[in-house]
Order: C-alpha cells, then sequence, then structure tokens
C-alpha cells in the first residue's frame, strides 16, 4: 500500500519524545507517573475515560475520495466527509501532538495470518491508550520491528477537542477514516475501544478484497482440531462463551476467514467485566493481571480491589489484555475451517427459543439480519437494552454493503458444511423488565452439546411463529427452558410479543433486495 497524499503523520517522527513500542513495565510506569491512571490490586492499570464511556458512532466518518466512493455502502452508518475537511483537521491534530511533551508509538501487526495482516501503528496522547493498542494488537518480535513498515496509521489525541462549526465535525469527538491516505483520525474522546474499532473497520474494508471473509466473531477449537465460530454484537457473550477451558481459544472478537482458514485480527482480548466473577467466568477474572488495562472498573480507595459490580461508571467497563494471559489458547491465532458457526442473540423480548438449528437458507437470512438488544453502556446513551438489527452482527464495523460478507459467509458454509446454531444469550420467562437473563450455565450446556455433535438426530419441533427448528432435549438443559412459551406464564402476552419481533424481521429484512427468494422466505413464519 503505498500514501498517495503527503503523509503529515512523518512530521512526529522527528518528536524529541517519541516513545517507541515501549515494554508494557515501561508503560505502566509511564502510566503512573503521569497520573493517567491508578495500580490496582491485581496488577492491572486502571483508567477512566470521563464523559465517553463507549463508541460514538454518530461521531464516525468516511472520507470520500476516488478510492472509496464506489465501494463504500454509504448511508446512516458510513457517513462521508470530504478530503479538505479531513486534511486540515489532520494537520491540527500532528500540529497538536507535536506541542506535546512525550509522545507514545506502538508499531505492530492486525492479523495472525502472515499471508493477510497489516502492519499499522498507532500514535497516542496518552500512555495508558498504547499500553491499550499494545495489549489488542500483535506485538511484532524484535526482528520484525526491524523490518516493520506500517500500512496504516491511527492517530489518538483524545483532549483535542474539535470545534463542529470550524472543523465539520459531529460534536467536539470524531473518528475519521482515509482508505487513500491510510490514516485514522481520533480525537475528542478517551474511550480507548475506538482505536481498536477502527481497525477492525478498516479490516472489514481490506479483506474482502483479497477474498477472505472479516468476521465480527470469537473462535476456539477444540482437541479434535473443530473449530467453532461466535458471532454477536458487544454484550451477547462472544467472549464469556469462547473462553472455555476445554477449546483453545483463538480470539474473542474479530477473526479473518481465508484459504489458509480462521485467524485472529487481534492479538488481544477486551472483555466486558459487569458483574465479573471468578466462579462464572475464571478465564477472564485470572487474565486481569499486570500489563492489563482495567476501562472505568471502580477500585476501592484503600485496597484498590476492582469492584465488577459497581456501575456507577458505566456499565460498559472493560478489561484489555493479551491472548497469552489465558491459558488455553492456539498458538499462533489460527486454525482450519470451522465446523460450526453460532449466532448469538440477547433477545430482549424473550420469545427467541435459547437455541435452534438454522437450515443454510436460515443461516443467511439471520446473519443479514443481525437481531440482537444492544446492552446498557455498549454505545453512549443506550442505558436499557433496545431491540436493534445489525446486518452480520456488526454493521457499525462494515464499510461495505453487508450483501458482499453474507454472499461470502455463504459460499463457505457450502463448502465446508458448517452447521449453524441461533443461540439466544436474552431473557427467558417474560420481556426485559418481567422475564431474567438466560443461566449462563444453560447457555454453556447447549454450547457444548452443539459443538460435540450431541444434537444431531435429537427431536425437534417448529416454532410456530419464527420457523425455528427447536430441540427437544438437550443434556444439562431443563426441557421447560427450551421452549420460550412454557416459560411464561402469561401465553397471550408471549405471542403477541412474538409476532410483534417476527413483524419486526420482515420490516427489517425489506431493505436486503438483491436476497434470493429463498432466503427472503427463510425468516419468520407469522408475517403479520
Amino acid at each position: 500500500m503505498k500514501t498517495v497524499e503527503k503523509s503529515y503523520v512523518t512530521e512526529l517522527y522527528s518528536h524529541p519524545y517519541l516513545l517507541s513500542n515501549l515494554s508494557v513495565p515501561q508503560l505502566v510506569e509511564k502510566i503512573l507517573a503521569r497520573k493517567e491512571g491508578k495500580l490496582s490490586a491485581t496488577g492491572a492499570v486502571q483508567a477512566e475515560t470521563g464523559a465517553y464511556t463507549g463508541r460514538s458512532p454518530k461521531d464516525k466518518f468516511i472520507v470520500k475520495d476516488e478510492i472509496s466512493e464506489n465501494y463504500v455502502d454509504w448511508g446512516t452508518v458510513n457517513r462521508s466527509i470530504d478530503e479538505a475537511t479531513f486534511n486540515k483537521l489532520y494537520q491540527k491534530v500532528v500540529q497538536y501532538l507535536k506541542n506535546k511533551s512525550e509522545i507514545f508509538q506502538f508499531r505492530g501487526y492486525a492479523g495472525a495470518d502472515h499471508d493477510y495482516r497489516l502492519p499499522l501503528q498507532v500514535i497516542n496522547e496518552y500512555a495508558w491508550h498504547n499500553l491499550f493498542a499494545r495489549q489488542l494488537f500483535i506485538t511484532p518480535k524484535e526482528k520484525e520491528l526491524k523490518e516493520h513498515q506500517p500500512e496504516f496509521t491511527v492517530l489518538s489525541a483524545p483532549t483535542f477537542k474539535a470545534n463542529p462549526k470550524v472543523d465539520g465535525t459531529n460534536s467536539e469527538a470524531f473518528i475519521l477514516v482515509s482508505f487513500k491516505q491510510r490514516i485514522v483520525l481520533i480525537g475528542g474522546t478517551e474511550y480507548a475501544g475506538e482505536i481498536k474499532k477502527s481497525i477492525f473497520s478498516v479490516m472489514n474494508y481490506l479483506l474482502p478484497q483479497r477474498n477472505v471473509l472479516s468476521m465480527h466473531c470469537s473462535a476456539n477449537v477444540g482437541k479434535e482440531g473443530d473449530v467453532a465460530l461466535f458471532f454477536g454484537l458487544s454484550g451477547t457473550g462472544k467472549t464469556t462463551l469462547s473462553a472455555d477451558p476445554y477449546r483453545r481459544l483463538i480470539g474473542d472478537d474479530e477473526h479473518g476467514w481465508g484459504p489458509n482458514g480462521v485467524f485472529n485480527i487481534e492479538g488481544g482480548c477486551y472483555a466486558k467485566c459487569i458483574n465479573l466473577s471468578q466462579e462464572k467466568e475464571p478465564q477472564i477474572y485470572d487474565a486481569i493481571r499486570f500489563g492489563a488495562v482495567l476501562e472505568n472498573v471502580v477500585l476501592d480507595n484503600q485496597t484498590r480491589i476492582p469492584d465488577y459490580n459497581d456501575t456507577i461508571l458505566t456499565e460498559n467497563t472493560r478489561a484489555a489484555y493479551p491472548l497469552e494471559n489465558i491459558d488455553n489458547i492456539a498458538v499462533p491465532s489460527i486454525a482450519g475451517h470451522p465446523s460450526t458457526i453460532i449466532f448469538l442473540t440477547a433477545d430482549a423480548s424473550g420469545t427467541l427459543p435459547p437455541i435452534s438449528k438454522l437450515t443454510k437458507e436460515q443461516a443467511m437470512y439471520h446473519f443479514l439480519s443481525g437481531y440482537t438488544s444492544k446492552l446498557a453502556g455498549t454505545e453512549r446513551g443506550v442505558t436499557e437494552p433496545q431491540a436493534t438489527f445489525s446486518a452480520c452482527f456488526g454493521s457499525p464495523f462494515l464499510p461495505l454493503a453487508p450483501s458482499k460478507y453474507a454472499a461470502m459467509l455463504g459460499e463457505k458454509i457450502d463448502a465446508y458444511q458448517s452447521n449453524v446454531f441461533l443461540v439466544n444469550t436474552g431473557w427467558t420467562g417474560g420481556a426485559y423488565g418481567t422475564g431474567k437473563r438466560m443461566k449462563l450455565s444453560y447457555t454453556r450446556a447447549m454450547i457444548h452439546a452443539a459443538l460435540e455433535g450431541e444434537l444431531h438426530g435429537v427431536e425437534t419441533t417448529k416454532d410456530k411463529i419464527f420457523g425455528l427448528e427447536i430441540p427437544m432435549h438437550v443434556p444439562g438443559v431443563p426441557d421447560e427452558v427450551l421452549i420460550p412459551e412454557n416459560t411464561w406464564l402469561d401465553k397471550a402476552a408471549y405471542e403477541q410479543t412474538a409476532k410483534q419481533l417476527a413483524v419486526k424481521f420482515h420490516e427489517n429484512f425489506k431493505q436486503f433486495t438483491e436476497a434470493r427468494e429463498d432466503i427472503a422466505n427463510a425468516g419468520p413464519i407469522y408475517k403479520g
């Protein structure tokens, strides 16, 4: 990749205190000395992000130019900004960083498969953001670092606040991506997740051009080499459910599926910490040690012990840690082609089955639909679950039309005969506010049964509203839990709520006019 326009970022290379690829201990020392964060009792660094405690999708723009104009799926998700506006702000941010007493550079990679990895660099105003980048991306070996030539750059200046009237942004915060200049520009927000997700968006643009399906999913691999993918938006359980003591973790959030198989895009995990406990999620709990970053997790003033139940700052508390903090990981973070694909949804209506086996057509329908509920804290302003449809279970991060990713998934399901399941990690016994969240132990049992082939040949029943095939028996799960209607006291309320959701599915799917008829007809039976 070659930069087309002048790269202002090179001006930062002559900064007298550009601190490049500091070690974890060096960065921790810097964070504490600069009073950017505190050291927790676990050894992790704790930092707070102020007003922005989640992604800010309304502040994200893509530069429209001759490279992106006819390739990006422009709309409410991928909003455009012109080159002149970007360049002015780009210059301002570079000048702002040049005037800082010290800045931090991380050079590394996105993509564990060497055939498809992206050399990148992240230049930060904050030391704790640089530690975050080091833990979430892939750190190069000494020889690789000497030969490293970044092909994409993230510039992050959280204390630089834009003036919307002057700078052409939506607010003081901005996340701007230029595929022409290979630059991601971030300012006005201290939420570290913007760094990670901006590169994911970049990979979602680049990888499909190389016949690699980029996916918002976690992945793990069994002892026999059987690979499983877990699709789902933030908060649906990707990290939790893929951290399985009996399977090796490939990654918890972002993957590519290419000719060589599945590979992790990242080098670390970014796990939700709300109500985290050692009993329920031991692998994540134990991974939060020295070098990890705790984001907006409240610490006890005296003991510095994290209180994972305290939501005074946000419900979107997070921990960033390297993959090697998990005991049973795949090294390197690559594996073969998936035999099982699981779509995770946190259904706030409480009407979708906890698990159902999908036909290929149903799989394509539900992949395009991407139904879930936005959970509290994952985006700014979201305080309780909101029903939403996010194409490919990752619409906020997809620069291309959803149909491109869906077509690639369909081809791969055909080629490798992958089994697909829809798993509801949301509510049971009623909608949000009446019912309760599905027990994690039940969900784990259902996932285990799907991965081990225990659902093949099991008696099923077809849901009369959604048309989904529901297994009648799953080892370790009470039979009555498997049929949503049976968990509701008010059967009439269940039917009314389920029909309302079915109609929402049909209304949402109208946008996919290019979908084949058999896929369009694979949705809910009830049409309203």
